[in-house]
């Protein structure tokens, strides 16, 4: 298997940033798609990708792609593929799926035709009529749109936000590859100052020390490919060994994530720890209102609380003006908050240089950007 057709899925708004990362990694002709960026690539891809991916959510091997317009023609082309390429005949291949705007909407009637005819296959190719499926886990999807049915198998396992430090977390987390995100779309550096007022867990400044350092996302955690028959391991070796040769360990840092509950900081601390950076980034229990900063073009990225309930209304809308209050005066700092809000500006007390739209989770929300004068500037 000299080349595989990879798909690095996205959340809705992370496309561009996904597609853009996988081009740092040397590969050409990436297509980019509602949710997913697909490129064709030698199977070291698939350990290179998973590794260091900071805002995809997963990595996924396109088996194939064909029209399916009827159950004949779902269970016919999907039968035709070379699974034992992929699976071991003792491969555990659960089927999920999904349609949308296709004459085949019944995802259960889907799955299990998919099923079927893998089946099918693997009897023929393995000369067996019954697959116990003890061995390793190969995640099959079948997504249909528009009466195009494309099967694949995920490669990564969990998550990639799944990093493998935030064990412990609050009620309501950003999302790692989400925060990743966000650092991207500033012009923080690892030189930089860096500052977030709303800490929560520490993903903002965890995953900003994981930039900083050139430290690969998922150096900490395994995936679902390695346990493969197929897949070398010396691919997955050589894309470890490459991570830590890129890793810039000595990289100082000045990074300090705040939050007004204490219990919110010792979390953060453990996170922080099981992510390798004991002594690297600053936890200070603190209010908004209470930051004073001598450094100078500094970034402070934000997640604060958006006041979607009624009774936190009040509360949050006089966050967002003490926000404003303590950062405009820093006018060499540039500002980037993420909230759902629809007054955030005019509450901070100033217009973004620029918005974008993003999504948390489910909910639609803004990317306020607010840009400090630059170094030389007067």
């Amino acid at each position: 298997m000299n080349t595989v057709t990879l798909i690095a899925t996205a959340a809705m708004g992370l496309e561009a940033i996904v597609a853009k990362e996988v081009r740092e990694l040397g590969y050409e002709n990436v297509t980019v798609e509602n949710g997913k960026v697909i490129f064709k690539a030698h199977p070291k891809a698939v350990a290179r990708t998973n590794l260091w991916l900071r805002t995809a959510d997963r990595v996924k091997i396109l088996v194939g792609e064909f029209k399916a317009e009827s159950f004949e023609e779902l269970f016919e082309n999907t039968k035709a593929l070379p699974w034992a390429d992929y699976l071991s005949a003792d491969a555990e291949f659960p089927v999920i799926g999904r349609s949308v705007k296709s004459k085949l909407f019944s995802v259960p009637d889907c799955q299990a035709i998919v099923k079927k005819a893998v089946v099918e296959s693997m009897k023929q190719s393995y000369n067996v009529q019954w697959f116990e499926e003890k061995g390793a886990l190969n995640r099959i999807e079948i997504s249909l749109h528009k009466d195009t049915a494309s099967l694949t198998i995920d490669t990564s396992g969990t998550g990639l936000h799944k990093r493998g430090y935030r064990y412990l977390h609050n009620e309501a987390p950003l999302k790692e590859t989400l925060a990743a995100a966000m650092i991207q779309l500033t012009n923080w550096h690892a030189d930089k100052p860096f500052y977030d007022p709303f800490c929560g867990s520490g993903t903002l400044p965890i995953e900003a020390a994981m930039i900083g350092q050139n430290i690969a996302p998922g150096v900490n955690r395994s995936f679902s490919f390695e346990n493969w028959h197929w897949y070398d391991q010396r691919w997955m070796d050589d894309a470890l060994e490459e991570a830590e040769n890129l890793a810039k360990y000595d990289q100082p840092l000045n990074i300090l994530g705040a939050d007004i509950d204490h219990k919110m900081i010792d979390l953060a601390k453990n996170n922080a720890m099981e992510a390798g950076f004991p002594d690297q980034i600053t936890f200070k229990q603190m209010q908004v209102k209470d930051f004073h900063t001598k450094d100078e073009f500094g970034v402070a990225v934000g997640n604060p609380p958006y006041g979607e309930r009624m009774k936190e209304k009040p509360y949050v809308e006089n966050l967002y003006r003490e926000l404003g209050r303590a950062l405009r005066p820093h006018d060499t700092w540039s500002v980037y908050i993420i909230t759902s809000h629809p007054h955030f500006e005019k509450l901070y007390g100033a217009k973004a240089t620029k918005k974008r739209k993003l999504y948390n989770g489910n909910i639609k929300t803004d990317f306020y950007q607010f840009w400090g004068k630059r170094p030389g500037s007067k």
